[in-house]
């Protein structure tokens, strides 16, 4: 085992090192380039024994790499924000072939206005695809992540495609330590990949992708999918348990911070979480009973592992890094779905921040845990709040006078 300083970029590219792959498709986007630049050379040096093709889009690359996957060789992709996007039709194809390709969204906020930085709509807009998705905080559980997702996709009882996602730039340009495992250790875990139900042949006559006339058999293919997608809580967690064995690394499908006795507990997703956990430092420090539930694994949703988590606790905050607009916070409304049918249900308030890559400072951090305090005193629940302070309201209200006129800045909710 060695230790190096990775970004985040970099420990998805050692992941994919290690997973041995046989194939690489790729088109470049800001940020996930480095992912595949990193590969390509490390293909161009021989160190890495794999195919390697630049193709002439996210479509074609997704193509690519859903029908390389069903030859039956490992396969791995990269791509984020409009990327994803472009390429999203094939998505539900190739999650509907059944094939094992692990792909890595690097997240960063969709357009208009265009933003290089990140938040989760592009990688929730693909939460109804067929991928499993996994979410990750730090760079060395980005790398760590595409080994089980490799090994999860695998499984005979799973065989669906993986998106692993990391936020752009505050995860995927920042370096941090990370631990390389040994060759050896990851071949123990992950052996190589020898499909049973995806190899063309002569011999062996197959059909993939096939058409279907009327709902019958589009519903009972529909199904297995759903049915394989629930089925991976259980064989997640099987993989989970060996990973900790040979690594020493423990990753559920959700991770609690500071939990078992607080009251008042925020409910985050990815790179982001980092910081609402020194807010909650800060808070037990003042007193405050708080604790943090990070949501590591998007689909399946694990709603029993939350159930049990959230059970007794006050009030919960989802501090959203989406919107649905229109509708709210993507991540508040499966919490509450999870939560909906419990008798004793913690009080549960709404919060979107952090829209393309926007800090969530300490001020705003206070605001929630003080709104839960209030919530919880006076037993009515606030409607959803945009996290914005006063300061940023009268930036925009610069920026608007600089821009002219065209510029539109409504003041509708605030910090």
């Amino acid at each position: 085992m060695t230790r190096e300083m990775l970004t985040g970029n970099a420990a998805a590219a050692w992941g994919v090192r290690l997973a041995e792959v046989d194939y690489v498709p790729a088109y470049p986007i800001t940020p996930q380039t480095e992912i595949i630049e990193t590969l390509a050379k490390w293909i161009s040096d021989g160190v890495l024994d794999a195919g390697f093709v630049t193709v002439d889009s996210e479509h074609s690359m997704i193509t690519a790499a859903g029908a390389a996957s069903a030859t039956g060789v490992r396969v791995f992709t990269a791509t984020s924000s409009q990327g994803l996007l472009y390429g999203f039709e094939m998505l539900y194809s190739v999650a509907g072939w059944r094939v094992p390709l692990v792909m890595v969204n690097v997240s960063r906020g969709l357009s208009s206005p265009i933003t290089l930085e990140p938040d989760h709509n592009d990688i929730l807009a693909a939460r109804d695809s067929g991928f499993l998705q996994i979410h990750c905080e730090t760079c060395q559980e980005v790398l760590d992540s595409i080994l089980m997702a490799y090994r999860l996709a695998e499984d005979e009882r799973i065989l669906l495609p993986v998106l692993v996602n990391m936020d752009g730039f505050h995860l995927s340009f920042t370096r941090e330590p990370v631990e390389i495992p040994e060759i050896e250790l990851v071949r123990k875990f992950l052996p190589a990949y020898h499909s049973k139900h995806a190899f063309f042949k002569a011999t062996q006559p197959m059909a993939q992708g096939v058409a279907v006339l009327g709902g019958h058999a589009y519903s009972y293919f529909k199904y297995q999918m759903h049915l394989a997608s629930i089925k991976s809580l259980e064989v997640y967690k099987e993989v989970s348990d060996e990973f900790k064995e040979v690594f020493g690394r423990s990753y559920n499908t959700i991770e609690g911070y500071m939990l078992d006795n607080a009251e008042y507990v925020l409910v985050m997703t990815n790179s982001f979480s980092t910081l609402g956990k020194e807010a909650v430092k800060k808070a037990r420090v003042k007193g405050i009973k708080a604790g943090l539930l990070r949501i590591r694994l998007i689909r399946p949703f694990p709603d029993m592992d939350i159930v049990k988590a959230l059970n007794g606790k006050k009030a919960v905050a989802v501090l959203d890094q989406n919107i649905s607009v229109g509708k709210g916070g993507i991540v508040y409304s499966e919490i509450a779905s999870a939560l909906y049918n419990e008798r004793e249900n913690p009080l549960l308030l709404s919060f979107v921040g952090g829209l393309g890559g926007k800090n969530i400072n300490p001020g705003e951090f206070e605001f929630v845990f003080d709104s839960m305090i209030k919530a919880v005193d006076t037993g009515k629940i606030p409607a959803p709040q945009l996290l914005y302070t006063e300061t940023e309201w009268k930036e925009m209200e610069n920026l608007k006078k600089i821009a002219g006129k065209q510029t539109t800045v409504i003041k509708t909710a605030s910090v």
